[in-house]
């Protein structure tokens, strides 16, 4: 990895930081991309004196495009690009607020095609490989987090479909499938009072792994340029009974979701639905921080 430009996106905390501070490490050169900027500035701290980062929001192309344009100004390549940047907003789809379901495919999906589409060029220059960070969720669809899954399906589709049309032209494509990892993201999903208890109550779901054991796992896929990196190893192994398994969510949910739907409906009622709903963790606050902030000037706009 030495003298290698890696941008990362959602490079703030969690996994995004950990993967930069590890292939720092390794020698590698980074370019850290993200929403909260004393947290990018840390975290380029720690990746050396070369490391540098960049405020952008991954739903807003000329902001993702001036700061891909600005990294390749200060770096003149790039070499590697992990399209990290994530959110997750727990709730039933008839239930929770509308807007918080629809920022998740916003952010989730069609932030990681933008970034794919700013960075590109630059991957075809460099024979790069680019890292799409789905998750399990886009094979197991665990009840109330129906945007989160259909996003991060879309994340593996993207990439599944990339694959092929960018092979011939040197660059390698790699799809991220993780369980639940110890960050901020998960731990702020366990608090909420109803969907904390429908995650750790599933099969498959109920187990956090360490952050340092997804990360050993992503930066060995980034070194190799593989073409899949499953955290842990068996979600591989799941992906070939595929077809079966919304009949097993659906059979182990008969009893729990009608319970978690009555509780999430209270919830709302005490809350109101766009507290429930709320993006979890500190990267989920900092994004509805950001969206909060835009529609306030929208609204000063129409004014």
């Amino acid at each position: 990895m030495r003298g290698q430009v890696v941008v990362i996106t959602g490079a703030s905390r969690g996994i995004g930081a950990a993967v930069a501070r590890k292939l720092a490490g390794r020698g590698a050169t980074l370019a850290l991309v993200g929403l909260e900027p004393d947290e990018l500035k840390q975290v380029a701290a720690d990746c050396g004196p070369e490391a540098g980062w960049w405020e952008a929001d991954v739903t807003d192309t000329e902001s993702l495009r001036a700061a891909v344009e600005a990294i390749v100004a200060r770096y003149g390549r790039i070499d590697v690009v992990m399209a990290n940047a994530g959110i997750a907003a727990p709730g039933f789809s008839r239930s929770m607020d509308p807007n918080a379901w629809e920022r998740v495919i916003e952010v989730d999906l069609l932030g990681v095609w933008r970034t794919v589409h700013t960075t590109l060029p630059y991957l075809l220059e460099s024979k790069g490989y680019l890292l799409l960070v789905s998750s399990l969720a886009a094979i197991v669809h665990i009840p109330g987090l129906a945007s989160y899954n259909v996003a991060k399906a879309g994340v593996e589709a993207m990439g599944d479909t990339l694959r092929p049309e960018l092979k011939h032209l040197g660059v390698r494509v790699g799809v991220a499938h993780m369980t639940f990892v110890d960050t901020d993201m998960v731990r702020g999903a366990d608090e909420h009072p109803v969907f904390g208890r429908v995650r750790t109550g599933i099969p498959l779901a109920s187990k956090t792994y360490p952050l340092e054991f997804a990360v050993d796992r992503f930066v060995d896929g980034i070194t190799k340029r593989s073409r899949t990196v499953h955290v842990p190893g068996w979600i591989g192994a799941l992906k070939v009974f595929r077809w079966v398994i919304p009949h097993v969510i659906e059979l182990g949910s008969r009893f729990s979701v009608p319970k978690a739907d009555a509780a999430a409906l209270a919830d709302i009622q005490a809350r109101g639905a766009e507290a429930s709903s709320r993006p979890t963790g500190a990267g989920g606050q900092a994004d509805s921080a950001k969206t909060g902030s835009a529609k306030t000037d929208s609204a000063k706009a129409g004014r």
